[in-house]
């Protein structure tokens, strides 16, 4: 006679056996099992399957559906959202995706810390946020995603603002976290917003060798310029996660948290396909 957990477990494979694109493959999860919350060894048993979790947490982020709306084969909202902001303070997603981009570059044959990064930011709608401003040359009220990525594109870090503060201003706040993270991290790129004293007399004492790209003299309508081209893909890469198109958090820890489960699953489906 079969045991309610047998059950359980039948039923769990049983959903399995209908994927989402989204859904983590046997190969992704026997990565990052390792590095989840262990069960309590006292108290009541864990009844939830910290897989399906991910599951729903990865198809959220990928569709951009509410949290009321997920699908009702993925484990209740509530259950999701309260696991998600567990992770989400535990710095979960944020290490899952630093370990897959070091592997990543190690089979690509470089060092599994990089030396070269490329700056730049992205002004997004943010109805919800608590502290918003005005981005004039862009034209958006919102959140300012200030980047730094190494050069293949892959995120090396993430920093969120109001819209309204500048470039410059908003690379100041993520070069301290920059060397403390990615120690050997050396030169930096970026385009003329970057080109400003207080910002290159920061980096000089932290020891980066600052590079600005200009535009062409005589340039014309949009062309390719060299490392600025790789930061734009990687802006087009979280824009493919439709959570991320406008920045729907009220909380800054959570947008970036996003961020993080959009790019570790991206890195880790690179990993194992």
């Amino acid at each position: 006679m079969w045991t309610k957990a047998h059950r359980a477990k039948q039923a769990r494979q049983e959903r399995r056996s209908q994927r989402y694109p989204t859904d983590l493959t046997d190969t992704e999860w026997v990565l990052i099992e390792p590095w989840l919350p262990r069960p309590a060894k006292r108290g009541r048993r864990r009844s939830v399957d910290l897989r399906e979790v991910l599951n729903a947490i990865r198809y959220l982020a990928r569709t951009g559906c509410g949290w009321r709306m997920l699908p009702k084969d993925l484990p209740p909202w509530q259950t999701v959202y309260w696991w998600f902001r567990r992770l989400v303070r535990r710095l979960l997603f944020r290490t899952i995706h630093d370990l897959t981009l070091m592997l990543d570059r190690e089979i690509e044959g470089r060092a599994g810390s990089p030396t070269g990064t490329i700056l730049d930011s992205q002004s997004v709608k943010a109805p919800n946020a608590a502290e918003r401003g005005y981005d004039a040359a862009k034209k958006i009220t919102g959140r300012k995603r200030h980047i730094a990525v190494d050069t293949d594109g892959r995120l090396l870090m993430v920093r969120l603002t109001p819209a309204d503060l500048s470039d410059s201003a908003g690379a100041q706040l993520i070069l301290d976290a920059l060397r403390k993270r990615w120690p050997w991290l050396k030169h930096l790129f970026g385009d003329g917003a970057y080109d400003r004293g207080r910002l290159l007399s920061k980096a000089a004492f932290l020891d980066f060798t600052v590079a600005v790209i200009r535009r062409l003299a005589d340039q014309k309508g949009f062309h390719v310029l060299p490392r600025r081209w790789v930061v734009e893909r990687t802006f087009g890469w979280l824009m493919r996660w439709r959570r991320l198109v406008r920045d729907y958090e009220a909380r800054i820890d959570v947008s970036e948290g996003m961020i993080y489960v959009a790019m570790s699953s991206i890195m880790l489906r690179r990993l194992t396909t």
